[in-house]
């Protein structure tokens, strides 16, 4: 793959990444000018997972029959500038819903796209430091989700501001479907892959409980209860939840980073992600029996949270080398199936868990009982996954 075809195939990811993150920040404009309270906005960000979730099968299927560029470029172009334009566009809240499924579909091939020519072109041994460094720059776009965002629609309005992200990213689009090169196909000897067939590979078996929480805990706990947390718990002005929140999201994109120098120092991806995990699992502990600790222990908390919650490519990098060759493009978007869509579920089962808490006990030991659910799955997931066996590539 050529370095114009990488870099297209970042600024796809780049959008996907800003796209899941940008609604939060549009959440007051869009209550004033169309009415869209939080639960409507809350519904639009589900919409968006569950869509990108529910596209992984089919997203697998298209790379194995038609390749990452066209597969990529086609989904961004018409549900990612789609959907953006039909948000530019809105009046009331069930135009949102539309355009965050329509940018969900859009999104669904950003990740697996470029994880699909890796797993085919790059050795097994490199896939996790790959896997890493794309989610790393990928992750930015997160980043781009928040402050700048602010002040570009300060500037612009918020429907310019759309019909802006619709143009770029419709060019975006047309650079990957110019720059990016398919893999080669597989011959007519390989067998037909099926979502069966992935379903009796039994070293996945175990794997999967933990990719369903391992980055569900920490999307919501960044994406939805850090900023309340911050404010009922701890005090902190809209000034301080932007730091906490940013440092954490910078802390995610670190650890996108950094988990390719873990796996060789770990020796595998699996033990790394037995590390990773179990800080995580750790943090959580001290979150929920400490729930008031002061706002800088707060901070490093979360911190932590975001850096050793960033342990996905790690995760994909395991369950990668499970796949024969004509598996590894439903196989990976199977697996990042469970990963979205345990996101989604997360979400939507968090919010009434913390009703249900808040309506019975004060805001810190409601939170404590919000960081308790997500603690309970990880944990489980992670006890699990030791009876993963180690990576057995097939190449």
């Amino acid at each position: 793959m050529v370095k114009a075809g990488l870099v297209s195939l970042v600024l796809a990811y780049m959008l996907s990444q800003f796209y899941r993150a940008f609604l939060a920040v549009l959440a007051p404009v869009l209550r004033d000018q169309i009415g869209a309270g939080p639960g409507d906005l809350a519904l639009s960000s589900g919409l968006w997972f569950i869509a990108f979730a529910l596209m992984q099968l089919p997203v697998g299927a298209a790379l194995d029959r038609f390749g990452p560029r066209r597969t990529v470029a086609c989904l961004m172009a018409v549900g990612g500038a789609g959907g953006a334009m039909i948000f530019a566009m809105a009046d009331a809240p069930w135009h949102l819903h539309l355009a965050m499924t329509a940018l969900g579909i859009g999104c669904s091939p950003a990740l697996m796209g470029p994880y699909y020519i890796f797993a085919r072109e790059y050795p097994p041994a490199s896939f996790g430091m790959l896997a890493g460094v794309l989610v790393g720059f990928g992750s930015l776009g997160n980043i781009l989700g928040a402050s700048p965002l602010v002040w570009v629609i300060e500037a612009a309005g918020w429907r310019q501001t759309l019909w802006g992200l619709a143009v770029v990213t419709l060019m975006v689009a047309g650079l990957v479907l110019a720059c990016v090169r398919d893999p080669a196909r597989l011959g007519a000897g390989h067998p037909q892959g099926s979502i069966g067939q992935i379903l009796r590979l039994r070293a996945l078996w175990f794997i999967l409980p933990l990719f369903g929480v391992n980055y569900a805990v920490t999307a919501a706990i960044r994406g939805l209860w850090a900023a309340p947390w911050l404010e009922q718990v701890h005090g902190a002005d809209a000034t301080q939840i932007g730091r906490v929140t940013l440092a954490m999201g910078l802390a995610m994109v670190a650890g996108s980073f950094a988990v390719g120098p873990a796996a060789r120092l770990a020796g595998s991806a699996r033990r790394a992600t037995m590390v990773f995990s179990a800080v995580m699992i750790a943090t959580l502990l001290v979150m929920w029996r400490a729930p008031t600790l002061p706002l800088p222990a707060v901070t490093a908390l979360l911190v932590m949270l975001g850096f050793f919650g960033s342990a996905y490519p790690l995760l994909m990098a395991h369950g990668r080398s499970f796949l024969p060759p004509h598996l590894v493009g439903r196989g990976m978007t199977f697996l990042n199936m469970m990963s979205i869509g345990g996101v989604g579920v997360m979400q939507f089962a968090s919010r009434p868990v913390y009703a249900a808490a808040q309506g019975a006990f004060a805001p810190a030991q409601a939170f404590a009982m919000l960081w308790l659910f997500f603690l309970i799955p990880l944990t489980i997931g992670f006890l699990l996954y030791f009876l993963t066996p180690e990576a057995a590539p097939h190449d």
